[in-house]
């Protein structure tokens, strides 16, 4: 037994994967005890179905972006894979850690039990554990009267710089050898230009390249599921995983705002910045969010999955072109701009009438940006089940038209329609026989009929869910919703 054990402090990464603005890093180094930066691939999680290698893939590059910044320190962030009690456990045959330093995560009910058994944990270990506010989420609220000063006041703090000492950290011998005696994660991927990489770096490179061109077509490009992968910022995994803080980007933001040329770009899209905030506060509030409706009135809609038709969503062969063309798109690169988001759900929970929490884990294993906080509210909201946001089914034919009217994006993410006319690129089930010998393609055989009745199963799902709008119970949902988490001064949403 070692009597003589080195006392430290140890930094635990979650989504906070960043040097600056970081304020467990900060807290740790102020206390002059030699640190352990860690990150522990949670085998719980990496099980868990609403994560993929896509995202394990995005913390890796992350870390290894991390580790080259770190190198000056004689550091490195110590990755294994395992659970984090069992990584403790190790630690303290080597180590007698004092303070555990690490941000609150509005996640998965698997993390907030985690951290329930982790807290236990410390208390019975007399090990400190001091976990700081992430991205001005507070934890514990009542109600939201006076949040969105709270978060404007969080988001106006001078940023947290990283200034170390030499020596303040564990050095890089020290943590090669609790390698040889953990499982030490393998930290390479595979070279893809298809997914956004991972780091702090490639997320400032993202931040620089938007507000030096990219921003001036934000508003114009937003729900065009073409020109948005280059007019919108694309910093949504950087926020999410925590290479930039939000703070990081809105300082950076306001700065830039004094001397640039189209202010209003720019508010529009600091506007988006407030909403995400109010979202993943939603959800640290009401964590039941993940599993069932958040307006208990809406529980009693009983929905039948029905197996055909999720898996024609989930591979984009739903015959309606702009859908499936956003589900390949998605599930080949991780990104897809808003409008297309909400379309894709809309469709899956109105038009094929499909419980949303069918959708969850596809959709959170193809998002590179999968965050906890604005997942579930948003499906909750996209399938008109809040009870107190407008009711929005979108016609999935209408937006073709409207925002990919040469149909581009259709033609790129579903060939077999590339060499149809352009007059049918939307709605390819309207070719006459002559039509489709013209063109050497088969409806139902070159490409599925569409799955269902389109006006049909909108108006099914509008006259049900307007119907439940007027029921007691969603209605007085709705007023406790409204009371505990509407702000009246943050404006509105809507595109």
């Amino acid at each position: 037994m070692n009597t003589n054990k080195k006392t430290i402090n140890v930094v635990w990464f979650k989504r906070d994967l960043r040097l600056q603005d970081n304020e467990a890093i900060f807290n740790a180094i102020r206390t002059n005890t030699p640190t352990l930066l860690l990150f522990v691939f949670e085998k719980s999680l990496e099980n868990d179905s609403h994560y993929s290698a896509r995202h394990w893939n995005f913390i890796k590059q992350s870390i290894v972006d991390l580790n080259l910044q770190l190198k000056q320190y004689n550091t490195k962030i110590l990755a294994v894979s395992s659970e984090m009690l069992q990584v403790l456990n190790i630690l303290e045959e080597t180590y007698t850690i004092d303070t555990v330093f690490s941000h609150q995560e509005t996640g998965l009910k698997i993390t907030y039990e985690r951290d329930k058994t982790f807290k236990r944990f410390c208390k019975n270990n007399q090990i400190n554990w001091v976990q700081n506010i992430n991205n001005g989420i507070f934890r514990g609220l009542k109600d939201r009267s006076n949040w969105v000063a709270g978060w404007e006041n969080y988001m106006n703090e001078p940023l947290l710089d990283f200034n170390p000492k030499q020596g303040q950290f564990l050095s890089i011998d020290a943590i090669t050898e609790l390698e040889n005696v953990l499982e030490k994660t393998n930290l390479e991927t595979v070279a893809d230009q298809v997914f956004q990489k991972g780091g702090t770096t490639m997320g400032g490179k993202y931040l620089k390249t938007f507000l030096d061109d990219r921003y001036h077509q934000y508003s114009y490009n937003i729900s065009k599921p073409l020109l948005a992968r280059k007019s919108c910022s694309r910093l949504s995994p950087y926020i999410s995983w925590g290479n930039l803080s939000t703070r990081q980007v809105l300082q950076k933001t306001a700065t830039f705002r004094l001397t640039c040329t189209d202010k209003k770009q720019i508010d529009s899209f600091v506007s988006r910045l407030t909403w995400q905030a109010h979202f993943i506060q939603k959800f640290e509030m009401e964590e039941i969010m993940e599993f069932e409706s958040v307006n208990k009135g809406f529980h009693t809609l009983n929905k039948k999955p029905n197996e055909n038709h999720i898996e024609a969503w989930k591979k984009g062969l739903t015959g309606f072109p702009l859908v499936d063309a956003s589900m390949r798109c998605l599930n080949e690169t991780g990104y897809l701009n808003f409008r297309m988001r909400a379309m894709l759900v809309s469709f899956f929970t109105h038009n094929l009438w499909q419980p949303w929490q069918e959708a969850t884990q596809h959709l959170s294993q193809m998002f590179l940006d999968f965050e906890p906080g604005i997942h579930f509210p948003q499906l909750q909201m996209q399938a008109g089940e809040t009870g107190i946001n407008m009711l929005r089914i979108y016609n999935p034919i209408k937006n073709s038209y409207e925002h990919d009217p040469d149909g581009e994006f259709i033609k790129k993410w579903v060939p077999e329609l590339a060499n149809i006319p352009r007059a049918f690129i939307h709605e390819p089930y309207k070719m006459t026989y002559l039509d489709q010998k013209f063109s050497d393609f088969e409806i139902g055989i070159t490409y599925p009929k569409p799955i269902v009745n389109m006006e049909r199963t909108r108006k099914f799902a509008s006259d049900f869910l307007w119907k439940m709008k007027k029921d007691p119970l969603v209605k007085a949902e709705g007023l406790r919703i409204l009371k505990l988490h509407t702000m009246a001064d943050i404006g509105d949403n809507s595109e």
